[in-house]
């Protein structure tokens, strides 16, 4: 059975960017290897990012956001690509998480005050690309890790492990030669999920 792997831009930005070239350069690498791949860009979903009532009263989920919840579960494999912002994923990636991992989709809670949760989406791994302007080491040093928000808090809560964490800086100035051998990093990354 070939793998299915779901290649997710975080990016809000759909024209060229250096996070946009690296999951192009993921998507062929696991086309090239043989997958079956799917894509989604943040950019082209229309959705209204803001949980109004918080998880008080669930809103209607728009069919984009459907759509890409079909995906997740769909996929053996998920590799999410985004910038980071203030040490942190941008805001319309972060009201994607808040709309679409909901209960009954990404876990349940078991009945009782505190019986756990249930994991609804074990069963898939995960490869997490972030990329900042600043050298990661200096970021981590200066702030902690900040990729524990994704890792831990959203994919694992959720069941999906294990989760690769690949931090690309500083990407401020980078230069051709630097760019491509990142390329042919994701490239292989993609290629081994």
């Amino acid at each position: 059975m070939t793998k299915k792997v779901l290649v997710f831009l975080g990016h809000p930005n759909n024209e060229k960017t250096l996070c946009g070239s690296f999951a192009d350069a993921y998507e062929e690498g696991a086309r090239k290897a043989g997958y079956e791949v799917k894509r989604i860009n943040l950019g082209d979903l229309k959705f209204d990012p803001i949980l109004h009532k918080g998880y008080k009263v669930i809103q209607e989920l728009e069919p984009d956001l459907k759509m890409a919840q079909e995906a997740w579960k769909w996929a053996d494999h998920i590799a999410l690509f985004y910038p980071n912002w203030f040490i942190t994923m941008p805001a319309l990636l972060k009201g994607f998480f808040d709309r679409v991992w909901l209960p009954g989709f990404a876990y349940h809670f078991l009945p009782g005050r505190y019986s756990g949760w249930q994991r609804l989406l074990k069963g898939r791994s995960a490869d997490v690309i972030i990329t900042m302007d600043a050298n990661p080491f200096i970021e981590r040093l200066l702030f902690g890790d900040f990729s524990n928000e994704i890792k831990n808090g959203i994919m694992g809560f959720a069941g999906i492990s294990p989760v690769r964490v690949t931090k690309v800086g500083p990407m401020k100035g980078i230069n051709d030669e630097r760019h491509k051998i990142w390329q042919a990093k994701m490239k292989k990354l993609g290629s081994r999920c």
